[in-house]
């Protein structure tokens, strides 16, 4: 055990928000913390931190170990580059190398016995530099770059000159460098395009030490974690798998409790009824039975109604008239801004019913498309045509349709002015605004606050041909789950923009992916997509750090046995690549096991039974097939013993 968290509690005033929180957390283990917004996730990485004290309970980390975290909000100011930045985290092993070629001129300049202890001395150096990986240093730091999105042209620009989101990524950059014992990551799929975060899921799969991850991301979450801590009613609990485990088994739960609390309020009325009647009868026997059923009953202990924190909001979409068969239909769209050209040549064609993702690496002009079918802007070239009876609704990840000054309540009335306060007030109360919170205005929200009011727009649409940028972004799991379902009923035409790949899995049934070189056509949702197209291989190398030390005449280029980053990190990818066919190989297989072994357990009770196990023709019927999953059974186990082999070679 390398953390351990002992019931820990946490209060702002009155509002209480963790309560007895307890969970430990083994060397190499990855674990993830869930709940809704505002369930305290971030409160307790602080405290595990120390960047905040508990009321209660207390942190305990294993002697010398370290701890690493990369916040929310994380930011940096510095005049570096940011390839200079980054390197920061490197420090330990740059002061070394400074070391050896210092003392390489000392050595250079003795001789007799004075040199053999500054031999040995620059032997140990040599030693621990090449441990600690100081040759691929700089094929280390620029893979780190690349994958978290950066393009060697950019390696020199100055941080201070970055965006927010390029500033983050920079910090996750240096803190993934700085392999700490324990990381703790706040959201680090934000900012992070589908490639850069396929990258840090492979970083993470391997990484050496301790991971606690606080994320929305629930596909990511899949693929990295093995436990799950969820925070809900200010309660903790621990499950054991990655989310989609902890979602069904959470499911059961709840199940499980609503079913026994709802048998126990059924048996409490019985009793009750029982115990009235009897009272009616109003005999000294039938009062004598009532009194004692009445003591039973008042030793029962009882249980607690299931509850869950906060409402969810409730979305339903429909559309008011049916659309003709051809939804959208755009030849030829090309947009340049200056000299800079997104995108050509793209042809879409879209047929009512479907359900579209557009994806492609930040910069290739997703959104922007969105918007010129939307007329938000124009084309360069192309032709864009919407179908007979096609009605749009367009939800806008930056929320620009929305009227900052106008209260909730004044920006949904003006965009529907034949709805009344009560029909309004019901419709915001579906999205969790009630009572004064109507009255506020649209600038003083939270985004994932803008972002229920813009879905609460759109119910009220009633479009045939939805088109959304980014909907899920500032929606926690909750909501990213009830918009799914809703959009998985919904009966008209879908198009959107996403990186949310969970998401894409659960509503998309074709994909658009738009590069550089124009857009390709996947049908099925994202794993689909995955074992359809080619391994994407991001190219580029970074100036290394003793490139530069020698340029300027420090030390001897013989030292620097800096292997090829570009190189290296195709490389990763190809073997990222592999290992996800082997991995979706072993979950193939272990279905069918699991589907074997419950025909098997059917089987087996069917040869329990006697009118089976007397009917000869029926009994042979069985054992052949029981004698058929036996030995698939076999070659599958085979199978899938090889395949972990593979995954663990």
């Amino acid at each position: 055990m390398i953390l351990s968290c002992q019931n820990i509690s946490k209060a702002f005033g009155t509002d209480e928000i963790l309560k007895n929180i307890s969970f430990h957390i083994e060397d190499h283990e990855k674990a993830a913390i869930v709940g809704i917004n505002g369930a305290g996730k971030s409160t307790l990485l602080k405290i595990i931190m120390g960047e905040m004290a508990p009321d209660e309970g207390q942190v305990v980390i294993s002697k010398g170990k370290n701890l690493g975290y990369l916040s929310q909000l994380a930011t940096v100011s510095s005049g570096n580059t940011i390839y200079e930045e980054v390197m920061e985290a490197k420090k330990d092993i740059i002061d070394l190398y400074h070391r050896m070629k210092a003392l390489e001129q000392e050595i250079a300049a003795t001789s007799g016995d004075a040199l053999e202890p500054l031999l040995n001395t620059y032997s140990r150096l040599t030693h621990a530099y090449e441990d600690a990986n100081g040759y691929g240093l700089n094929s280390e730091v620029s893979g780190v770059l690349i994958g978290l999105g950066f393009k060697e042209d950019e390696f020199e620009k100055k941080v201070d000159t970055l965006s927010g989101g390029q500033k983050t990524r920079v910090c996750l950059g240096k803190l993934l460098l700085s392999k700490p014992d324990i990381l703790l990551l706040d959201e680090p799929t934000n900012h992070l395009d589908m490639n850069s975060i396929a990258w840090l899921e492979t970083f993470l799969q391997n990484y050496k030490g301790a991971v606690i991850i606080v994320a929305h991301d629930r596909y990511f979450l899949d693929r990295i974690v093995t436990k799950v801590i969820e925070i809900e009613n200010h309660k903790g609990q621990v499950f054991s798998g990655n989310y989609t485990q902890y979602a069904e088994k959470k499911a059961q739960q709840r199940e499980i409790l609503w079913k026994a609390w709802q048998n126990q309020q059924q048996e409490i009325r019985h009793q009750e009824e029982v115990i009235a009647k009897l009272k009616s009868f109003n005999r000294e026997k039938s009062i004598k039975r009532a009194e004692s059923r009445e003591k039973m009953l008042a030793k029962v202990e009882r249980l607690d109604k299931p509850v869950e924190e906060n409402a969810s909001m409730h979305l339903v979409l429909h559309p008011n008239v049916i659309s003709g068969n051809d939804v959208l239909d755009i030849e030829d769209l090309s947009k340049s801004f200056g000299s800079h050209q997104l995108f050509s040549h793209v042809d879409i064609s879209i047929k009512r019913g479907e359900r579209v993702a557009l994806i492609g690496s930040n910069g290739t002009g997703k959104t922007t498309i969105l918007k010129i079918i939307n007329g938000l802007l124009s084309p360069d070239t192309g032709d864009i045509h919407l179908g007979a009876k096609v009605h749009i609704g367009y939800y806008d990840q930056e929320h620009q349709l929305l009227s900052q000054e106008k209260t909730i309540f004044e920006e949904i009335s003006d965009a529907y002015p034949t709805l009344d306060n009560t029909r309004i007030r019901t419709v915001l109360a579906a999205f969790l605004f009630t009572g004064d919170d109507v009255f506020k205005r649209i600038k003083e929200l939270s985004g994932g606050e803008r972002g229920r009011v813009s879905l609460a727009k759109l119910m009220l649409s009633d479009a045939n041909f939805l088109i959304l940028d980014e909907p899920t972004n500032h929606l926690d799991i909750v909501s990213k789950e009830i918009l799914e379902n809703a959009l998985r009923s919904y009966t008209g035409t879908l198009l959107y923009v996403s990186h949310d790949r969970y998401f894409i899995n659960r509503t998309a049934t074709r994909i658009l992916e738009l590069s550089q070189g124009g857009i390709k056509n996947y049908p099925g949702n994202y794993d689909d997509y995955l074992e359809k197209k080619d391994t994407p291989v991001i190219s580029g190398t970074g100036q290394s750090f003793f490139q530069s030390v020698e340029s300027t005449g420090e030390g001897t280029a013989d030292n620097a046995k800096i292997s090829n980053s570009k190189s290296d990190y195709q490389q990763q990818k190809e073997r990222a690549a592999r290992q996800r066919k082997i991995q979706n190989d072993i979950v193939r297989t272990e279905k069918r096991i699991e589907e074997i072994e419950q025909r098997t357990a059917q089987l087996d009770e069917l040869l329990t039974q006697e009118e089976v196990y007397t009917n000869v023709e029926r009994l042979m019927e069985i054992n052949k097939e029981k004698e058929a999953l036996d030995t698939e059974l076999t070659a599958l186990m085979e199978k899938w013993e090889a395949l972990l082999s593979q995954e663990n070679s």
